[in-house]
């Protein structure tokens, strides 16, 4: 599968090495490239692409509404947020806005191009810093997960849908959205994108 990336940034610089980067990826091409969130909602539904590579601090309007927009629109399947900011706010602002992933971009080529191949098979991805500040962020009573429970989450976790959770660990489709909904009611969310991020932000998953 060829993973299609959108790259935001004001910086044309920026766009250019990205761009470069991901060039001499097998199985990743690099289907728009924009400066701005008004350009970069109107590009993702123009092109659909996989995974969005979305800076924070644009022009005009910022990263987070840019990514509530293209979430709610549906015009792609993954934003990964990918910025030099690493403040509490900006992160739980981006997580709430429906981003999937956020790294910052003093990640290695090799950290990039994993994370996006994560995100576009419906991984979270969350560089180290951004994962720990989570964790003093959400740090509190840690809710009690089955051993169940938690391969049910770590199968969410590797991106895997309901039907294909059922096959690995050998139970129905029905039991597997069960587990879910006691996981999203133990954990105080309503998604599983949600439910991931809040479990490797309290030590009940490993980042991946």
């Amino acid at each position: 599968m060829t993973v299609r990336v959108l790259i935001v940034d004001d910086h044309p610089i920026v766009r250019q090495g990205l761009c470069a980067v991901l060039a001499a990826q097998q199985g990743l091409t690099v289907v728009g490239e924009c400066g701005t969130g008004e350009e970069a909602v109107a590009l993702a539904a123009a092109v659909g692409p996989d995974v969005v590579l979305m800076d924070l601090r644009l022009p005009g309007m910022g990263g987070v509404e840019a990514t509530r927009q293209i979430v709610a629109a549906g015009t792609a399947k993954a934003i990964v947020v990918l910025t030099t900011y690493d403040s509490d706010g900006d992160i739980l602002r981006a997580v709430a806005a429906g981003a999937t992933g956020y790294l910052l971009k003093d990640t290695s080529a090799e950290q990039l191009v994993a994370g996006i191949r994560t995100a576009a098979t419906g991984g979270t991805v969350l560089a180290a810093p951004v994962a720990a500040k989570l964790a003093t962020r959400m740090r509190g009573d840690v809710p009690s997960l089955t051993t169940r429970e938690i391969q049910v989450l770590e199968c969410a976790a590797r991106g895997l849908s309901n039907p294909e959770t059922g096959r690995e660990l050998f139970i129905s489709e029905a039991t597997v959205k069960s587990h879910m909904m006691r996981i999203f009611d133990k954990l105080g969310v309503t998604d599983r994108t949600a439910a991931v991020t809040t479990a490797i932000a309290r030590g009940i998953l490993t980042p991946p």
